[in-house]
C-alpha cells in the first residue's frame, strides 16, 4: 500500500469514482490521474475501496500530494527518511546533535515511528514519555522531547499538521524517572545548605581524586556560577586580580570530534566578580603563567569535564557519603547563584553574572520571600496596565442628595 505511486508536487488531478453493486455488496473504484511534468506522460493510480467515505480520505491524500508533495498518511518513520536532516538547522551540530540523534533513533521512532504523522495527538506523545520516565533519566527523556519537537515543527512547516502536539508537553513539571523524589520546583533547592558543607566537599573531591584540580573546579564553580565548560574554557588572561573580575568568553566540551572551543552559552561575554574566598585560588592558578594557557587542567594536563569530575573522584558516591545523595555537578552553579541572591546582589546585576536571557528564570533564585513580593508587584502592574485604577466620583447624586 504504501509503494503506490504518488502524483508530483504541483500536478493537477483529474478524479473519477465508479459506484459498482455486486452480490458481496458495493465496490467503489477510485481513479486518479495527471499529467508527469518531466516526460509529459499520463499517469495515474487506481483502488478499490468498501465505502464513500475510504474513497473520500484517498482522495484528499492524494490532492494533499500534488500540493504540498508530502504524503499526508505517511508513518512518523516514513516521514523522518524524507526530511533528512533537515530538522537540525537550528540545533548545535557539535554539541546537542548527538543525543538528539540517539532520542530519535532510540526512543522517539521505536516508541511513535509506526503512527501516522496526523494521528501523534498530544495524548499519545503524553503517554510516551511517561514511559520513557520509567527507563530513563531527565536529561535522556529531555532529549527525546526536543528533537521530537524538531521534527513536528518540519511537518507544520509541511502543512501535514497544523499544530505541534509535542510542543506543550517539553514543558511538563516532571520530564525523567526522579529515583523517588520529586523535580526540585526551585534550583534553589539543589544549593548547598552553606559554607562549612562546601568546605567539605572541596576537601572530599581532592582526597577522592588525588589532585587538588578537582577542588579548585568545585571551589570556582560555587563562588562565581560558571558552568564546567566555562570554567574549562578559561585563561589565565581571563582573570583580572587587580579589578577583582573574571572575563568569559568561552567555553570548552567534549563534542563531535573531540574537544570543541566556541562562544559561552547565549553567545553573551559576561563579567564576574571574584570574591576573597576564590582569590588565593586564582592567585595559584595564574602565577608565573601566560596569559594564553588554560587556567585549570586536569592532573595529566587535560581539560576538565563534567564527567571527569564525577569518574575521578567517584562523585555519586562521595556526595552520598557527605549526605548529599542527588547533588550534580550543575548543583554549584545553583548554590553559586543562590548565595548570591540571598547575599543581596540585585535581579539585574544576577542576571547578568548568570548570563540568563531571561530575567524570569534568575528570578527562581531569589528568597521565596522576595520572590512573593515581586510577583505581588507583577500582579498590580498587569491589573494597572489593563483597566486602571477606578477613580472615586466626587459628587455623585445618591437618592437624591449629593454626596461628598
Amino acid at each position: 500500500m504504501r509503494s503506490e505511486k504518488k502524483p508530483p508536487l504541483g500536478v493537477r488531478l483529474t478524479i473519477d469514482v465508479e459506484e459498482n453493486a455486486g452480490p458481496r455488496g458495493t465496490t467503489f473504484w477510485a481513479r486518479v490521474r495527471w499529467t508527469n511534468p518531466a516526460n509529459h506522460h499520463r499517469e495515474g493510480v487506481k483502488r478499490a475501496f468498501d465505502s464513500r467515505e475510504a474513497v473520500e480520505d484517498w482522495l484528499e491524500t492524494m490532492r494533499h500530494t500534488a500540493k504540498t508533495g508530502i504524503d499526508s498518511g505517511q508513518t512518523l518513520a516514513e516521514y523522518v527518511d524524507l526530511i533528512g536532516d533537515r530538522w537540525t538547522r537550528a540545533i548545535d551540530p557539535t554539541s546537542t546533535y548527538d543525543p538528539y540523534v540517539a532520542g530519535l533513533r532510540r526512543r522517539v521512532l521505536p516508541t511513535l515511528g509506526h503512527l501516522p504523522v496526523t494521528m501523534i495527538s498530544a495524548g499519545l506523545v503524553d503517554r510516551a514519555i511517561d514511559a520513557w520516565e520509567q527507563e530513563f533519566g531527565r536529561s535522556t527523556v529531555k532529549n527525546s522531547v526536543a528533537v521530537l519537537v524538531l521534527v513536528l515543527d518540519e511537518a507544520v512547516r509541511d502543512g501535514v499538521i497544523v499544530r505541534n502536539p509535542a510542543k506543550d508537553r517539553a514543558r511538563r513539571r516532571t520530564v525523567g524517572r526522579s529515583f523517588g523524589n520529586s523535580e526540585p520546583g526551585s534550583p534553589r533547592e539543589l544549593a548547598l545548605p552553606d559554607v562549612v558543607t562546601l568546605d567539605r566537599l572541596v576537601e572530599a573531591v581532592v582526597e577522592a581524586g588525588g589532585h587538588q584540580c578537582w577542588g579548585d573546579m568545585v571551589t570556582i564553580l560555587a563562588t562565581t556560577a560558571l558552568r564546567i565548560s566555562e570554567v574549562s574554557g578559561l585563561r589565565v588572561g581571563d582573570v583580572d586580580l587587580g579589578r577583582g573580575l573574571l572575563h568569559v568568553f568561552r567555553q570548552t566540551y567534549p563534542g563531535r570530534g573531540g574537544l570543541v572551543t566556541k562562544q559561552t552559552k547565549g553567545r553573551r561575554r559576561r563579567t564576574v566578580p571574584i570574591i576573597e574566598p576564590l582569590r588565593p585560588t586564582l592567585v595559584r592558578l595564574t602565577a608565573g603563567r601566560p596569559g594564553d594557557a588554560r587556567l585549570l587542567l586536569g592532573p595529566r594536563g587535560g581539560v576538565i569535564t563534567t564527567a571527569t569530575l564525577r569518574d575521578a573522584t567517584g562523585w555519586d558516591h562521595l556526595v552520598r557519603e557527605l549526605g548529599h545523595q542527588g547533588l550534580v555537578r550543575h548543583g554549584l552553579r545553583h548554590t553559586a547563584l543562590t548565595w548570591m541572591a540571598d547575599a543581596g546582589v540585585d535581579l539585574h546585576i544576577l542576571q547578568r553574572v548568570a548570563g540568563h536571557q531571561d530575567p524570569a528564570v534568575t528570578s527562581r533564585y531569589l528568597h521565596p520571600d522576595t520572590q512573593a513580593v515581586l510577583d505581588a508587584g507583577t500582579a498590580f502592574s498587569a491589573w494597572w496596565s489593563g483597566t486602571g485604577p477606578e477613580k472615586p466620583r466626587l459628587g455623585v447624586v445618591d437618592g437624591g442628595r449629593g454626596t461628598a
